[in-house]
């Protein structure tokens, strides 16, 4: 077994990380990638605690033992799939790097398996995000991304992605997006850890890129915020305007919230509770049409009536302090030309740094 530390975690681009924890652990914290192969359940966990608590730690040890012991097989198993599968030793690690991955890595080093075993567990990791990303400055130019709701934003920076360009997609680092269909097929939002998580990662990903490309954001997205060397960055950075007519802003939206969700049971419901949270905000004859064409199946309306009641009068809104700082326009009913014409303002605004 080898005892590595976080920074060597990162140095060394290890990838093949299993989080020992239970399941409710790892649903709301863990590093990025790493898979759960857990040693207790909820339950197992609650139990082990309470025992601690009521009896001390040598009955919470023995109970612990009695629970893992007929699933060690199966765990290692488990552990040796990983490994074959990944042709790199798993990197196990718990919370604090205690007893927990030391009992899993000391099994499997028993099993004649190779692991290598966190120091400090997700503990320390978080400790070296917050230590990172609390301080950090951008030394790089920014490419920001304004437009309606719409008009391709998100499209475009995964294009401009796939194409090997620096993108810090916010929305999906917090598992959210703006709209109130945004949460329709989507999982739960991130909080606050696994946001921090996702964002040092792509950061520490991108360490040597010359520049960053990103869309406009508020302070919040979701149940995450936004640190604030990323709200700093807005300030200089190269603003793009991005424009597209109505009608290809509410195919865009309706391609792809309702085409590949609408047959799902709950499509209904989830759209219901969407006109519940919005309807107050708008005028009470924008409600009524947008109500009537929510019980008609007319999306296509519903949508359109949405952007124009709601959503565009809030977004100009929240322009107006960029309103001199756009320097770029770009229509994104071409959505390949516009990763073009955008590729082409970064080239050039590079050239001039």
């Amino acid at each position: 077994m080898q005892e590595i530390t976080v920074e060597e975690l990162l140095v060394r681009g290890y990838s093949n990380l299993v989080d020992v924890r239970s399941p409710g652990e790892f649903a709301r914290e863990t590093i990025p990638g790493a898979v759960n192969i857990p040693l207790f359940s909820d339950e197992e966990r609650a139990r082990v605690g309470t025992t601690y608590k009521r009896e001390g730690q040598q009955a919470a040890q023995w109970l612990g033992m009695q629970i893992v012991s007929p699933k060690m097989e199966a765990i290692m198993q488990a552990i040796r799939q990983r490994g074959e599968e990944w042709g790199e030793p798993p990197t196990i690690f718990c919370w604090r790097g205690g007893m927990r991955s030391r009992a899993m890595a000391t099994f499997a080093t028993f099993s004649g398996l190779r692991v290598r075993r966190l120091q400090g567990g997700y503990r320390s990791y978080r400790q070296h995000v917050l230590e990172t990303i609390t301080p950090y400055e951008l030394q790089v130019p920014v490419f920001l991304l304004h437009g309606m709701t719409g008009v391709g934003k998100t499209e475009l920076l995964r294009k401009l992605e796939e194409k090997g360009y620096p993108v810090l997609d916010l929305e999906r680092m917090a598992g959210h997006r703006g709209s109130v269909f945004g949460h329709i097929g989507k999982g739960k939002p991130a909080n606050q850890k696994m946001f921090d998580a996702r964002l040092f990662e792509t950061l520490h990903e991108n360490r040597d890129a010359s520049f960053f490309v990103m869309e406009a954001e508020s302070k919040r997205i979701g149940n995450a915020i936004v640190p604030s060397f990323l709200m700093e960055a807005k300030k200089q950075a190269v603003h793009i305007q991005l424009t597209a007519p109505l009608e290809v802003r509410v195919q865009r939206i309706y391609d792809e919230y309702v085409i590949p969700f609408s047959w799902r049971p709950d499509f209904v419901e989830k759209i219901e509770t969407a006109y519940t949270s919005i309807a107050r905000r708008i005028p009470t004859e924008q409600a009524a049409l947008l109500r009537q064409a929510i019980a008609e199946r007319d999306y296509r309306t519903a949508i359109a009536t949405l952007l124009v009641s709601y959503y565009d009068p809030r977004y100009q809104n929240k322009q107006s302090e960029y309103v001199e700082k756009l320097e770029h326009h770009i229509d994104t009913t071409d959505l390949p030309a516009a990763v073009e014409q955008i590729g082409d303002i970064i080239e050039k605004g590079l050239a001039i740094r």
